[in-house]
């Protein structure tokens, strides 16, 4: 066959070889781009690379890079410095010391958690307050609350449903850590971590890099669901953000939790001490 088409051996072989990686290269930007979709365009080449070696594929991040780069898939979330909403009125209580003092880490669940509010603009001059609470074993959200306004409760009905997690749950006491902002220097807060035999932590005054992690998250969130987009009203927004936070919990990975996600952590080490 090969003498009377006129080529060598060697060249249909080569042929052949660029056909099976043009398919092969089809299926990997479907992949890619399915991926790209599901994690709602915020992932770029390094994430997408990671998400892609879970499904079995053994790929070098540089190449996703040109597949993506080719096919125009790119993360263009607005970057931006995330506002912080500023409840420090002086002391109005008792200003509890740093028992963190920035030692994020920790291996133990419940161990150090951290607390912080943030401000969001809504349609119609409407302001949509957020405060979590963090677990800094994982870096899970386990309790948060939402507010048009930045009233008291908004960080005590979270932190009772903290509270209740704590009891069944954790292994050593539980320092919360937030700012000195009044609603953590609030006779109710102070009693409620008292009764349950919780420390309280504080960052110091103007200090925001006592609080880094939770900084941080607020930088994160903003930056991926919030920068760029429209205003919307203050229930479209506690929707997005109720779903973002579901989504961060259960799906987006993390570099320092080998790849997995903040509840995929902790569930394969429940398992693994099991």
């Amino acid at each position: 066959m090969f003498q009377v088409v006129g080529i060598p051996e060697a060249t249909y072989h080569y042929h052949v070889k660029g056909f099976d990686k043009e398919d092969s290269n089809a299926e990997l930007k479907e992949l890619i781009t399915s991926l790209f979709k599901k994690f709602h365009e915020r992932y770029g080449y390094k994430r997408i690379t990671k998400e892609l070696k879970k499904l079995g594929h053994h790929i070098n991040h540089k190449k996703v890079y040109r597949i993506m780069r080719d096919i125009g898939l790119k993360c263009v979330k607005f970057m931006r410095k995330s506002r912080k909403y500023n409840s420090y009125k002086g002391n109005v209580g008792k200003v509890a010391k740093n028992r963190l003092s920035r030692r994020f880490n920790t291996h133990v669940p419940l161990q150090k958690l951290v607390t912080d509010i943030t401000e969001f603009k809504c349609l119609n001059e409407e302001k949509l307050y957020l405060n979590p609470i963090l677990d800094l074993y994982n870096g899970e959200i386990i309790a948060y609350g939402i507010r048009k306004r930045p009233t008291l409760d908004l960080v005590t009905e979270p932190l009772h449903e903290t509270i209740e997690i704590i009891r069944d749950h954790a292994i050593y006491r539980t320092t919360i850590h937030s700012d000195q902002g009044w609603h953590y220097q609030h006779n109710q807060w102070v009693k409620t971590l008292k009764k349950n035999n919780v420390f309280q932590s504080m960052s110091r005054k103007a200090t925001c890099a006592d609080n880094a992690v939770m900084e941080n998250f607020f930088g994160v969130l903003k930056q991926e669901m919030y920068y760029g987009e429209k205003l919307v009203t203050f229930e479209d927004l506690r929707s997005r953000i109720e779903e973002y936070i579901h989504w961060y919990n259960h799906e987006r990975s993390k570099e320092k939790l080998d790849g997995l996600s903040p509840v995929e952590y902790r569930t394969q080490s429940i398992q693994s001490a099991a």
